[in-house]
């Protein structure tokens, strides 16, 4: 099954539930590392379900993930750097909104990060 499909299946009902969580993780860390277009997808699957009933493991495992594609890669680990910044500016507005995830996922980074770029900052 590729991400798309996955997605479909996911959004069917319109939530992600503790069980569809526990599918994220399988599937998404099956190699042991977050890659950008997983990373994308989880931000595509968080736009889809802002606002809704999503259970709390839906928010700490994006928390999660996305801190571990940012923090834990090759080019600049423990670091946001320039461009992971841009992209993630860019991903947060994609809705035009900071919802709630997106903000735990900010002060997450914020907390982790040996620093914390000026432009992700200003979103929270």
């Amino acid at each position: 099954m590729n991400l798309q499909e996955f997605k479909t299946q996911l959004l069917a009902d319109g939530v992600i539930d503790a069980a569809e969580v526990a599918k994220l993780k399988e599937v998404l860390y099956a190699d042991g590392t977050i890659d950008k277009e997983e990373a994308e997808f989880l931000f595509d699957l968080n736009d889809a379900v802002t606002g809704k009933a999503n259970d709390a493991a839906w928010e700490a495992f994006f928390v999660q993930a996305i801190s571990d594609y940012l923090l834990k890669d090759e080019v600049s680990p423990g670091e946001i750097d320039a461009d992971e910044a841009a992209w993630l500016v860019e991903k947060i507005g994609t809705d035009g909104q900071v919802d709630a995830t997106e903000k735990a996922l900010l002060e997450n980074l914020k907390q982790n990060a040996k620093s914390f770029p000026v432009s992700l900052a200003a979103l929270l």
